[in-house]
This record gives structure tokens, sequence and C-alpha cells, in this order.
């Protein structure tokens, strides 16, 4: 069984993120733990652009390069909307779903060639980390995480599929990444999408 390869890298300490009228001030560390390598490229473009396999996340961040590179911050912009839709009700997430914005990723990367590169760094959606680790019978706080992050790259030869989880402060506890981890493998599994470790 492969070993499993940490990187550890500390993100945007005392760093200000503006969303509409909030402020929040975060110390992030972000942990990268397993890697994958897609083995059937077309099933998992189809069930990455066209199924509804990853609408369980939120969006962060796409780079996709084709002819020109486009570049989505899947932030909110709380501006956008008039006071009366700046609801949890009507936006109940800092990222946008997949399933609201992988129609646009689609068309930019669907033609007669094939990409240069593509990223894709999906957050899972909040309410699903709870019922992840209800599951999984942990007691872990997940108050403690930020996001549980799955991160697709494709450098025009190969796709391969990071975990990795962001937390408001650093943790001495691994089990947060070991559910992730078998949760990942097993749901990617599930929906017939086959992998190798590296």
């Amino acid at each position: 069984m492969a070993q499993k390869r940490h990187k550890f890298e500390r993100l945007n300490e005392s760093r200000n993120y503006v969303r509409g009228a909030y402020e929040i001030h975060t110390l992030t560390w972000r942990i990268s733990m397993l890697a994958l390598q897609v083995t059937s490229m077309k099933h998992f473009m189809n069930r990455l652009l066209a199924g509804d396999a990853f609408d369980i996340f939120l969006l962060e961040e796409a780079v996709i390069s084709t002819s020109n590179t486009y570049t989505i911050d899947g932030h909110i912009n709380i501006d956008f909307f008039p006071m009366e839709e700046r609801t949890s009700e009507r936006l109940p997430y800092e990222f946008q779903p997949w399933s609201e914005i992988k129609g646009l990723c689609f068309n930019l990367i669907k033609g007669r060639h094939t990409p240069l590169f593509f990223k894709f760094v999906f957050h899972l959606k909040p309410e699903k980390i709870a019922s992840l680790f209800s599951h999984a019978q942990s007691t872990f706080d997940t108050s403690l995480l930020k996001a549980l992050v799955l991160t697709v790259k494709y450098d025009g030869s190969r796709a391969v599929i990071t975990t990795g989880s962001s937390c408001h402060t650093f943790i001495m506890d691994r089990e947060p990444d070991m559910i992730w981890d078998q949760a990942v493998t097993g749901y990617l599994s599930e929906k017939g999408i086959t992998y190798e470790n590296l």
C-alpha cells in the first residue's frame, strides 16, 4: 500500500476576508493528504461535468486553460444582491455550488481539442461535513474545521485528485484527515470513478 504523503502549509495568517459587509480574521492551516490518479478520463469527465457526482461540493476556484486561460473565483459576491436577498436562506454558502456553475466550466472545456490544463478546488458542503462525521461515529468537534477540500488537477496528460483539510487553527488530531480520505475513496468507488494511489 502506497504511503500517504503529507504536505503541510500555513496559509493566510491575520489575513482579512471581506465579503459584503462581513470582515473575517482567520488563521488557516491546510494539509494535503491523499493523491489519486484517475485511470478513466472519459468516464471521470462525464461524472464531473455532466453528471451529479460532484454536486455535493462548492467551488472555491477554477482555472481552465484552452485557447485562453480562464480563472473563476467561486466566492459569492454579496454586494451583487439586493439587501432583501442577503439572507442565509437565499445565500447559504460562501462559495458557489458546483451544480450551479459546472455548465459554464463544461462550455469552457468542451471542443475538438483537449484542454492544456485545468484545476478545480472544491469544498464539501458544510451540512455534509456534520453528517459525514456523525456517520463515522466520530466525537471530533467539526466547528474546528474550515473546510474539507478536494482538488482536481489536469496537466495535459493525467488528472490527479488530492484531498485536504482547512482548519481554523492548528490541530494534532489526524482523525478528520483519515475520515475524509476514507470517505473520498469510498465515494469515488461508489460512483464508478477508477483511480490508483500515487
